[in-house]
C-alpha cells in the first residue's frame, strides 16, 4: 500500500508543482542518503567518486566545478574521504597550490557499488511507472532543472 500524499500547506498551493519537487527531492534524497551510509558514505560523496572514476586526477576546481557544490562541502568530502582511504590528495607538478584528486585501490573499489545503488533507487523510483513515463520524467526534469538555472536571480535575491 502506497504511503498517503502529504496535504500541501495552502500557500503551498500558489505552486503545486514546485511543491511535488520539493516532496520528490527530500523523499529521493533521504532513500539515496540511507543507502549510502550502507556503503559508508555521505551525501555528495559518491558524486565525487563517480567524476573521478570517469576521469580520475582531476583538480579540486574541476571537482568542484563538476558536481556543482561549494567549495566548503567538496573540502570536507574530500578530506572525508581521504581520511577513509578512498583517494589521496597532492600538490600538482606545474602549481604546488592546485590539489590534484587521485583514487586508491579502495576507491576504484566503489564503481560497481555506487552503479548497484544507483540502479537499485532507480528501480525504487520508477517502479509505479512504464518506461515511457520515465522517460518523459527525464525529460521534463532537465526541462525544468535548465529553466530554473537559466533565469537571471533578482537583484536583491543575488547581492
Amino acid at each position: 500500500m502506497a504511503a498517503p500524499t502529504p496535504r500541501t500547506p495552502t500557500t503551498a498551493g500558489e505552486g503545486p508543482m514546485s511543491y511535488a519537487i520539493f516532496q520528490l527531492a527530500r523523499a529521493h534524497r533521504a532513500r539515496a542518503a540511507a543507502m549510502l551510509r550502507e556503503m559508508d558514505l555521505h551525501p555528495g560523496q559518491e558524486l565525487l567518486l563517480m567524476q573521478l572514476l570517469d576521469r580520475d586526477g582531476q583538480t579540486q576546481s574541476e571537482l568542484l566545478e563538476s558536481v556543482g557544490l561549494d567549495h566548503s562541502t567538496v573540502s570536507k568530502s574530500l578530506r572525508r574521504m581521504q581520511d577513509a582511504g578512498l583517494l589521496i590528495r597532492e600538490p600538482a607538478e606545474h602549481d604546488r597550490r592546485v590539489m590534484v584528486v587521485h583514487l586508491t585501490d579502495k576507491g576504484r573499489a566503489m564503481r560497481e557499488p555506487i552503479a548497484a545503488m544507483w540502479r537499485a533507487l532507480e528501480e525504487t523510483s520508477a517502479r509505479d511507472l512504464s518506461a515511457q513515463q520515465a522517460e518523459s520524467f527525464v525529460h521534463m526534469a532537465y526541462a525544468i532543472a535548465d529553466a530554473i538555472n537559466s533565469r537571471a536571480l533578482p537583484r536583491e535575491e543575488s547581492e
